[in-house]
Order: C-alpha cells, then structure tokens, then sequence
C-alpha cells in the first residue's frame, strides 16, 4: 500500500500514557494491511535471556496444570512447562527427570503389577491394551512378563494370579529412542505395543501402534524445546523461604533448565535475595522473576540478576491478590509497562494471567510479552494432573420409548 496511513484510533504510547489501567477485554485492535501469507509467521520467541522456544506458551506452575505430562507435551510442541512445587522437593525432582527423560510425545503412564497380582476385571487395564509385570510391581524393578487385553479376555480362570498365564516379554526397546525408532521398530516387527525400558530394568513407557497413528495425524510441529544435551526443555518453581534453598539443590541434580520464583509479589528483599543467592551458586541457570506490574519494580529485579519476568497481579483466574491485598493493574497496562522497561535490558517477559482465550494470547504478545503463561486455558486437559470422573444421570434422555441414564465423562483436576 501507498500513501500516508491515516491517523485512525490510539498508538500503545498515547494509550497507556493517560493514567488508566487496562484489561485485555479494555482494548482493541485496529485491523491492518495484509501483505503476508500465514504460514511465513514465526512464533519462536525468548523465554529467557539465553532460553529460545518455537512458540510463546508457557504451561504455568499450578498443581492443576503442570506435572510431567504437560512439561513433555509443552516441550514436544515448541513451548515450555513449569512444574510445580506443592509437593516435597524430592517429588518435584523427581517429576522433572521423568519429564526429561521422554524421548516420544507424550507419557504413558503404564499400567504395572507383580507376578502375584490378579486381574478383578477389564478396567484393571484402564485404555491401556496390556499390563506389564515386573518383580515387584513397579516400574524400577524388573520387567518379567506382560499380559494383553485380548489374552486375558478369553482366560477361564480369571482370578488366577498373573504368573499363571503372563507371556514372556520378548520385545522391548531402550527408554532412549525417539519417536520416529519407535514407530519403525513397531511396523518392522508388527507389534501392537512395545515397553520402553532403561538399563534393562525400569519402566519407562509404552507405546501402541495405536499412538503412532494418533501422533502422525496431527498437524505438522514445530521444533521441539530441547536443549543442548538433547533433553527436553523443563522448568521448575520455587519459593523463597529457606527450605526452598534445599528445594533448589534438588532440581539443579534432576537438571532443570530454568528456575521460576513462584511469588504474586515479586518486589520483595526475599525474592531479591534468592535471585542473587542462585546467580551465585548457579550462575549459568536462568532465573525467572515476579510477579510484576510496574517498571519500578521490575527494575529491581533486573538489577537483581533476572533471566526473565513474569508479570501479572490479580488478573490470574484463581488469584485474589486484588481483592484480598488492594493491589494490582491491568494485565494490558501491565505487561506494555513491564515490557517497555525490561526490553532496554534485553530481558524478555511472561504475560502471567488473564489469559482466557486465543485474542488475549495475540494482545498480550503485541503489548510486549515475549510469551504467555497459560493456567485455567490448559486445565482439565489430558496432559493435566486429573483423573476422569464418569457421572451417570438418570432421566436425561428417551430412546425408543424407555429412560435411559447418559454417562458423562470429564477431566478433574485435583
């Protein structure tokens, strides 16, 4: 196009320069010419300073969203997942090297029993087309044998112990293939599952024909997050009390590759302390920083040492820090704040809350943000910690001429 844009609406400066706080739902955008096809848009971005990713989603640190399914889900797809920390430093170690550890898409969460185990029924199997046996029914100890579905369907004793009747497992592959090995060994030997095993021993996953049909099916990805040693990208937050040094120590071992100071006021002598407490023990990991929502608080954490910003007060779906403590801002004023300052020291920032839909993702981006932290937008997906509850609801419907109940299923995050 040619010719002198019209002056039509208000440039972000003259906006958010008027004393006001606004709300993603407060502005919008005017439309624009399109010279550009869709698919010459990139997405990658900067989670840190020296942290890239292919896309800007973060999966945010809330125990209803991010565990070990969710940080391998988020990585596979470009983005990041920040695992939780309601939970003992050991469990939180723990989750990040087994998110870690994943070579394939997802985690399968195999179903395990011991060789004295019975099968009750069916749904001892859940969705999963096999039970693996081990010595003594966990996934770190040896694989012994395996029992499928169909096998046990047609048993005359069901409540025979496994050792009984399990098969002996012949083929397995090392918890180390990728994904696309898997698939091969899969077709080459035509199997309808195999277990992934590491050193031998332990249970890592296993994966069916069926997945890699699922996985092959879905729009092409962009590069996964992974990082030098080619492990997937995880990071983990903690807090910033004292115990949360040991916590630190924990994580660093099960090598998280970066730290987020999980806190809904981040401009505090204690968050500021711990940032220069892990820049000196760990100075080659990236620190995460906030919450935030002014430049004069994120100033002192940049001068702190922070790798990163989050920023957000109050516009999160379950935070009350509004309510409850009478502070806060606009997660728009905010982010376009924050971001204005922390881009003149080449620190990138997180629009933490608020985010409810896929406009709200373009906004906060548009306003600064290098990525967005995604909560309630995420929960009660699969990869999210849940199980399903299955409802039965009598009287909901009438086929052919008789009531019948409708079962209902949904994710619970808990």
């Amino acid at each position: 196009m040619t010719g002198t844009p019209i002056d039509d609406g208000f440039s972000a400066d003259r906006l958010f320069n008027q004393g006001y706080s606004y709300t993603y739902d407060d502005v919008i955008f005017l439309p624009h010419y399109i010279d550009f096809p869709t698919d010459s848009v990139q997405l990658a971005t900067k989670l840190t300073r020296s942290i890239n990713l292919s896309i800007p989603c973060v999966a945010s640190p809330m125990d209803t969203v991010t565990e070990s399914s969710m940080a391998v889900a988020m990585a596979v797809l470009g983005g990041i997942g920040i695992i939780h920390s309601n939970n003992s430093p050991s469990d939180q170690a723990a989750l990040v090297c087994s998110a870690k550890s994943r070579r394939i898409p997802f985690i399968s969460d195999p179903i395990i029993m011991s060789p004295s185990d019975s099968i009750a029924s069916v749904s001892d199997f859940a969705s999963s087309p096999c039970i693996l046996v081990t010595e003594s029914g966990s996934a770190k100890s040896k694989l012994l044998g395996i029992v499928s579905r169909s096998d046990w369907a047609v048993l005359d004793d069901k409540e025979a112990k496994i050792c009984h009747y399990m098969s002996h497992c012949s083929e397995m592959v090392p918890w180390n293939y990728d994904f696309e090995q898997v698939a091969s060994f899969l077709a080459a030997k035509k199997l309808e599952y195999v277990p992934l095993v590491r050193n031998g021993v332990e249970v890592v996953d296993v994966v069916t024909a069926a997945d890699v049909e699922r996985i092959r099916a879905f729009p092409k990805l962009g590069m996964p997050s992974v990082g030098p040693d080619g492990e997937f990208l995880v990071g983990a937050a903690i807090g910033t009390r004292e115990q949360d040094k040991e916590r630190l120590e924990h994580l660093v071992k099960a090598g998280t590759n970066v730290i987020v100071l999980d806190s809904s006021q981040g401009n505090s002598i204690y968050q500021i302390e711990m940032i220069k407490y892990v820049k000196r023990l760990y100075p080659e990991l990236d620190v995460i920083g906030g919450n935030v929502v002014t430049a004069y608080q994120a100033q002192n954490l940049i001068q702190a040492g922070v790798d990163g910003l989050r920023v957000g007060m109050g516009s999160g779906s379950i935070c009350t820090t509004q309510e409850v403590c009478a502070v806060g801002r606009g997660q728009a004023t905010a982010v376009y704040n924050v971001s204005s300052i922390a881009a003149q020291s080449g620190v990138p920032v997180i629009a933490d809350g608020g985010i409810s839909n896929s406009g709200h993702v373009i906004k906060a981006l548009a306003l600064g943000a290098s990525t967005v932290m995604m909560g309630s937008f995420l929960a009660g997906s699969s990869e999210a910690p849940g199980a399903y509850e299955f409802k039965v609801r009598t009287g909901a419907a009438q086929i052919e001429g008789g009531i019948h109940g409708l079962v209902f299923s949904e994710k619970k995050s808990f």
